[in-house]
């Protein structure tokens, strides 16, 4: 069979798999969605080329379950079905696949998760000492030292961050925030901003001589600024350096967004700002993120007098 294959469309016409996959890449925003979204579309084309139909229920029943029998987690197999079901409605909309067959392709249900993965969260001490760790007496170490604090006090994406532009920091309400700031899914919310984070934004800045633009910027080893941002994938080394040097193996930038939810509702916050505040659609998704569901700083089975 020919390496493109065909999707039935409502007026029996085809349209190439190129076409389908640019559809789909141009309905996402971030670039890590681009990229798993792009990798479940290659694996599911696999599927369609062995059974040589065209897109189907059954196609990806078959392709729910190769997954399955493969072993994959829950959450990988959610991913990847939800990247096929959005193909699906987006060649809808355009006319390239009938209601009726995008309506039987988007109903195969996901995969229940068996359980809930335990989280990574820092204490509040394991918290100041790693935003003890970069030197700020050098202007790699005040960048890097705003990097933490505010991946810890606000809660930002580690792609939000890398892309936050100067003049989203604003004031509003007597106080100073990241205003309209454009997340997931596009979804827009405003983020608070500490007097300490501002504090540590200012200290950068004025080191940096930067008054627009992107925040954060490329540093070269002799300390000296570059042109263009950080990409997201510098603002994960940054956390996973600096916690490597505090004894922390396997913590990641968002694993610091689990932490700024968590040590919130530690220190009191209300669960729905928590939610305003990550940007997520579903207060179950920040319960998710606190770790809520079971306590194993004080556990259960710790005083039983055997």
């Amino acid at each position: 069979m020919s390496a493109l294959l065909f999707i039935v469309a409502s007026d029996s016409s085809s349209t190439p798999v190129a076409v389908l996959r640019r559809i789909l890449r141009n309905s996402l925003v971030s670039s890590n969605s681009k990229r798993a979204y792009g990798k479940a579309f290659d694996d599911f084309l696999r599927i369609l080329e062995q059974s040589e139909s065209p897109l189907c229920r059954a196609v990806f029943m078959e392709y729910r379950a190769a997954m399955v029998e493969a072993g994959l987690s829950a959450s990988t197999i959610n991913l990847r079905l939800s990247a096929i079901r959005k193909l699906v409605r987006e060649a809808q909309e355009s006319g390239l696949l009938n209601s009726l067959e995008a309506e039987r392709v988007t109903s195969v249900p996901g995969v229940p998760a068996a359980g809930v993965r335990l989280g990574h969260w820092l204490t509040v001490e394991q918290t100041r000492n790693l935003l003890a760790v970069p030197d700020r007496g050098t202007l790699k170490g005040k960048r890097d030292f705003v990097i933490l604090t505010i991946l810890v006090h606000c809660a930002l994406r580690r792609s939000e961050l890398a892309r936050l532009d100067v003049a989203k920091i604003q004031q509003r309400d007597d106080r100073w925030v990241i205003a309209d700031m454009v997340g997931k899914r596009g979804r827009v919310r405003t983020v608070p901003v500490p007097m300490n984070v501002k504090a540590a934004i200012d200290e950068w800045t004025s080191a940096a001589g930067i008054t627009s633009g992107p925040l954060f910027r490329r540093i070269n080893k002799g300390g000296r600024i570059l042109a263009g941002p950080l990409s997201g994938w510098a603002v994960w080394s940054v956390v996973v350096v600096c916690a490597r040097s505090i004894g922390i193996e396997h913590f990641g930038a968002h694993d610091l967004r689990r932490t700024a939810a968590r040590l919130c509702q530690k220190s009191g916050g209300d669960l729905v700002q928590i939610k305003q505040m990550l940007g997520h659609a579903s207060i179950l998704t920040t319960d998710l993120y606190l770790g809520s569901g079971q306590e194993i700083a004080v556990a259960v089975n710790d005083n039983l007098g055997i």
